[in-house]
């Protein structure tokens, strides 16, 4: 799961003259480009705005028509290797984007002016929170409206057409209003570029009445689409590896912890390579599941304070050094602020910067060169990991279940993971799957995704779409409970239409479980539907859709076999129906202490 993305060996750039790809595996490779004749249907901005997505590996487009944008979704279409797929709402577009950046390194989605950006504009956040690099492009005014008193449809009755702009400048990184062509080349890349570099969603609003005009600067020149590659201060470094190699060696049980911030650092791989040189226990944060390969020999499970994976916790907060490499440290991570860790003892490296405990903290420092450097500078200590081994006790399996007794949650994902290999990918809703997810043992090359800094329940319908789209040869398997798929189901519409192959556990126990745990009331009660007949409704005899209810182990194994036999190759819908105070023991404890994390009385004044 370390994607690369934009960055070009510098030492090559200057013998580059062809316009550089970035295919889905993140390497790059160049693709011969000969320049276009001026007038060229192919020289308009609709057509090199295409191109650039092509270029930076985005090959599938997320969209709702309106009319502002429909001229601009016409040179989307036209430009090949790029594929527009229609979502039956912007929200599920955005989150699909989301998902497919996960796999691919970037997404893009494609929306009107207003109404359809006001809609994405929760998505788009989401990714802003997850680091994910998602190029928002929202089809504009004609550009003769701007400047005057107009009142156009799709706003809010006001002649000013800055709502919408202002509304994204908070969740993105760059926003670029496209409104003539002069300057249209630049912006563009400049967003586009901007999302790539800082791993963060763009802006991109493109005024309707441009798309499909020819300019000079839109024929296809023999200039590389590149990124100047980010370096490290090299006394920074050297500094920061030599604090850190003091701190570090003369502890007797460090530990490693991994955090969400390993993807946007592109640190994955030389995190690994560290823990294999000096043999710390390593660990992962919740939202880090995933990105570190849980079959490391030195791997002890997921560090999440009283939740944590058996014995975990206790290792790394009894160790008198840990490394944190990119955490995010929130009221969910930390659950309810009750992780019992200490700064004297830790060194936190973010994705440029290296603060040793209390300081010193160097920055210009990126977190890929500082693990290679490192790992040249530490002594070898298994000690923590020593003593984890003494400890361990395997995990008990569920109670065997009696025949036809109604199925329970811990028997329904042990089931879940005999399906996990290499070839397929988990996508975990926000609520219990959360916890449920977080306990599955990932084998080697096993996708997993999920939403933890955000956490906007329905998020996994789009995402899943977005992913399987992006990673056709995975099968994902998604655990989205009853009242998140409420908020986003329409489009299951999509992935049949796509011929997707996806397995959806819908996990019906009648409510919103997460929040129950937190606040219970009757708000958290939600109106029971027949999801399999929904989903049948919706797939109406075209494509290829399985759906069934299982109510019992033996149900679930039959499913489970014609899910991965007669209807491999299609879309699988297993609604699954427990009850609804069936929940795992981390989300009770977790629920109770974010509970009492958010009803702390105000501060005296």
């Amino acid at each position: 799961m370390d994607t690369k993305i934009g960055s070009v060996d510098s030492a090559n750039s200057a013998m580059c003259t062809d316009v550089c790809s970035l295919p889905t595996n993140g390497a790059v490779s160049l693709v011969q480009n000969s320049a276009l004749p001026f007038n060229s249907a192919e020289a308009t901005l609709g057509r090199h705005l295409a191109r650039r997505l092509v270029q930076v590996g985005v090959s599938d487009v997320f969209s709702v028509p309106g009319d502002f944008n429909l001229t601009l979704l016409d040179h989307l279409i036209a430009e090949p290797g790029l594929n527009l797929i229609g979502c039956c709402n912007e929200l599920n577009a955005g989150y699909a984007a989301d998902g497919y950046a996960r796999a691919r390194g970037v997404g893009a989605c494609v929306v009107t002016f207003t109404v359809g950006g006001l809609s994405v504009l929760n998505a788009i956040a989401g990714a802003y929170s997850e680091n994910l690099p998602v190029i928002c492009i929202v089809g504009g005014p004609n550009s003769n409206d701007y400047g005057t008193n107009r009142i156009l449809h799709h706003t809010i009755g006001l002649p000013d057409f800055t709502q919408e702009h202002r509304c994204f400048q908070t969740v993105t990184c760059y926003q670029a209003v496209v409104n003539n062509l002069e300057d249209a080349h630049e912006l563009i890349d400049t967003a586009i570029s901007t999302a790539l570099k800082e791993s963060k969603p763009v802006y991109i609003s493109v005024s309707c009445n441009l798309p499909a005009i020819p300019h000079p600067t839109f024929s296809r020149e023999p200039v590389p689409f590149m990124l100047s590659p980010k370096v490290s201060n090299k006394m920074g470094l050297e500094a920061a590896v030599e604090a850190a190699a003091e701190f570090l060696n003369k502890a007797v049980k460090p530990v490693m912890v991994g955090g969400p911030k390993l993807r946007v650092a592109k640190a994955c791989g030389a995190f690994v390579e560290l823990a294999d040189a000096c043999g710390y226990a390593l660990a992962v944060m919740p939202s880090a599941k995933g990105l570190v390969p849980e079959h490391h020999p030195h791997f002890i499970g997921t560090y999440w304070g009283a939740v944590s994976t058996a014995f975990c916790a206790e290792i790394v907060e009894s160790a008198d050094a840990y490394l944190f490499a990119g955490p995010i440290f929130n009221d969910y991570s930390s659950v309810g602020y009750s992780l019992l860790l200490k700064k004297e003892k830790a060194i936190i490296v973010q994705p440029d910067r290296v603060t040793i405990a209390n300081g010193p903290a160097f920055g210009c420092v990126l977190m890929k060169d500082f693990f290679v450097a490192l790992a040249k500078r530490l002594k070898r200590n298994m000690t923590a990991f020593e003593n984890y081994h003494r400890i361990y006790v395997p995990e008990g399996h569920p109670l065997k279940s009696e025949p036809k007794e109604p199925l329970r949650v811990n028997v329904l994902f042990q089931h879940i993971q005999k399906m996990l290999s290499s070839e397929t990918a988990v996508i975990a809703e926000t609520g219990d799957s959360w916890f449920n997810c977080q306990k599955l043992k990932l084998p080697p090359a096993c996708g997993y995704e999920f939403q933890m800094q955000y956490g906007s329940i329905g998020w996994s319908v789009g995402a899943t779409l977005g992913y399987a789209q992006a990673v056709p040869e995975k099968r994902v398997i998604a655990c989205i409970g009853d009242g998140s798929f409420q908020v986003t189901a329409q489009d299951v519409s999509t992935m049949i239409r796509c011929g997707q192959k996806t397995i959806i556990f819908l996990i019906n126990n009648g409510g919103y479980t997460i929040e129950v745990e937190i606040h219970d009331g009757p708000y958290n009660v939600i109106k029971n539907w027949n999801y399999t007949a929904l989903v049948d409704a919706i797939h109406n005899g075209e494509g290829n859709c399985y759906t069934t209810k299982v109510r019992c182990e033996e149900d679930l194994v039959e499913a489970i076999e014609t899910a991965t036999g007669d209807k491999k190759d299609c879309l699988c819908f297993i609604e699954v129906i427990v009850h609804k105070d069936d929940t795992s023991k981390e989300l009770l404890e977790w629920g109770s202490r974010v509970s009492a994390a958010n009803s702390r009385p105000p501060n005296p004044q």
